[in-house]
């Protein structure tokens, strides 16, 4: 979705750079957590995100289908992203116009749980050239948003959002204690 402002908080966030290049957003998507919908940099604590998401597709062509990747290029800490990207889940076929209920599950929902620091849970959603033409990956624990959406023809996303999350006792800015 387009940032409000004048910098797109896409940028501000680092989230194009550490995970993806400069992309035009195409469709709208909406992901919530209960009642919470996520907007680019919002803070959620463990305790919300511990269920996987709603997430809702927009576009008009129920022919076109989509995949939705959403991982943390901040694992295992902020500082020493030695991980970067962590996968917490992978949907696909997903058709437009319906949510991740109607795609196929690749890599089950995994809740966020930062131990150390404060992390970005990225969204990533791409339009598939067809059906049934993406699979999972070996692991979780250093996979590449980029290297994934070239493998599979993907292209640019055509639509992100990211959420910042620390550990449920964590408050305020960046720490470097445990």
């Amino acid at each position: 979705m387009p940032s409000g402002g004048s910098r797109n908080s896409l940028v501000v966030g680092r989230v194009i750079g550490d995970v993806l290049d400069p992309f035009q957003s195409t469709i709208p998507v909406r992901v919530s957590y209960g009642n919470r919908d996520v907007t680019n940099g919002c803070e959620l604590k463990p305790s919300h995100v511990f269920n996987q998401p709603r997430v809702t597709i927009g576009g008009n062509d129920l022919r076109n289908f989509y995949t939705l990747v959403m991982v943390d290029p901040d694992a295992p800490s902020p500082s020493n992203p030695n991980c970067r990207e962590y996968l917490h889940w992978l949907v696909t076929d997903i058709p437009a116009t319906t949510g991740v209920n109607f795609g196929n599950v690749i890599v089950n929902y995994e809740k966020p749980l930062p131990s150390m620091g404060i992390h970005r849970f990225v969204f990533v959603l791409f339009r598939q050239p067809g059906r049934q033409t993406v699979y999972a990956p070996g692991w979780r624990q250093n996979f590449n948003t980029r290297e994934f959406a070239e493998l599979y023809n993907l292209n640019s996303p055509v639509a992100a959002l990211f959420f910042n999350c620390q550990r449920e006792s964590g408050s305020g800015g960046r720490t470097m204690m445990n």
